[in-house]
């Protein structure tokens, strides 16, 4: 991978992480179509901490507010001060625990095919083409009723049994969760709200896990490219979260329905003609 090579990949990322259109199966494609060897999973999992510092910013008041009032519920803390646990932004915080738990099992038990196997693009066609489908759906047909603060358990483990399906490049994280909360009938700014929220512990464990692999299990990366790539798509991708946060709070999501659709038979008809190729080659 050389610099500018970085620099597209970064702005691909950034544009695409929080957009439900699925950023791991941009990066595969455009890294393809360039000429690279796939990218790979390391490389993505790394650039998210990037997009994912975004959002840590981004939310950093709702943020340091959850995880105070959190603490500030725990049995230890004296009764005077304890803030009750149904509060909703203590609810919230255990919404956020619970929802990463299916992500971070599968991420670990999966992590070969994830690495390998469910990166054929025939699978991301499929995916792309299949949850375009679901989203078109939801978001058409079921109420905008429910906000953050009536969230259940039940919809917080839907929610993170969504966002494990991510795992899949074609899925995408994002279009996963805010599929999972239109089908359970949130509004539009309270399911992209609770997406971005809930892909931050997952995000940055795969990313600094991968991180750990490269620094002591030997798997190699381009790090300065990587560390670039990874810059851009954290400047990228705060301008995005402003953006789509704007947009689904007077618009529907079936723009990004055509996108993905019109993509899968992109993608279908290149692999097709031979110029993509199905099964990755390795490399970074």
């Amino acid at each position: 991978m050389n610099w500018l090579e970085a620099i597209i990949l970064g702005l691909v990322q950034g544009l695409t992480e929080f957009l439900p259109i699925s950023s791991s199966a941009h990066l595969r494609i455009v890294g393809e179509l360039m000429g690279m060897d796939d990218p790979g999973a390391a490389f993505t999992a790394i650039t998210q901490i990037g997009t994912e510092s975004a959002v840590l910013i981004y939310f950093w008041k709702d943020i340091v507010r959850i995880i105070s009032k959190w603490f500030k519920s725990m049995p230890w803390v004296k009764p005077d001060s304890r803030i009750d646990s149904q509060d909703s932004d203590v609810r919230l915080g255990w919404m956020i625990i619970v929802g990463s738990i299916p992500i971070g099992v599968l991420g670990l038990l999966l992590e070969n095919w994830i690495d390998h196997s469910f990166r054929n693009l025939w699978i991301t066609v499929t995916m792309l083409a299949f949850f375009a489908i679901l989203l078109g759906a939801a978001d058409k047909f079921m109420p905008r009723r429910k906000t953050l603060d009536k969230m259940s358990w039940r919809d917080a483990i839907l929610y993170g049994l969504a966002q494990a399906m991510a795992l899949i490049p074609g899925v995408s994280r994002s279009g996963g969760t805010i599929t999972m909360g239109r089908f359970l009938g949130y509004t539009r700014e309270a399911a992209a709200r609770y997406s971005f929220l809930l892909a931050m512990p997952a995000v940055f464990a795969s990313g600094f896990y991968k991180v750990y692999k490269v620094a002591v299990g030997g798997n190699s990366i381009y790090v300065g490219p990587t560390v670039v790539a990874t810059l851009i798509a954290f400047v990228v991708g705060y301008a995005v979260i402003v953006w789509f946060l704007k947009l689904v709070s007077t618009r529907s999501y079936q723009p990004f329905v055509i996108y993905r659709i019109v993509l899968a038979v992109v993608i279908a008809a290149l692999l097709g003609a031979g110029v993509l190729s199905a099964i990755p080659t390795t490399g970074m």
